[in-house]
């Protein structure tokens, strides 16, 4: 079973790779409510950032094959 910081922090990094402000900060207050290190706090939010970027740039990639195909049909 996952304990309730970790929990905390994936929520954090879910949070950021969803781009959802609100929750964002209900996640990271809710950390250091907890009393969950400063650096664990921001190592879960870089990972949300590294997953949202590769996200954003496999979307940007999809998007450019769409409308290429788009363009010879």
């Amino acid at each position: 079973m996952i304990d309730i910081k970790v929990k905390e922090l994936i929520a954090i990094g879910a949070s950021v790779i969803a781009n959802c402000h609100p929750c964002v900060k209900y996640h990271v207050g809710k950390a250091r409510e907890m009393a969950i290190d400063e650096k664990e706090i921001q190592e879960a939010i870089a990972v949300g950032k590294i997953v949202r970027k590769g996200a954003a740039d496999q979307m940007d990639k999809f998007i450019s094959a769409v409308v290429k195909d788009n363009k010879e049909s």
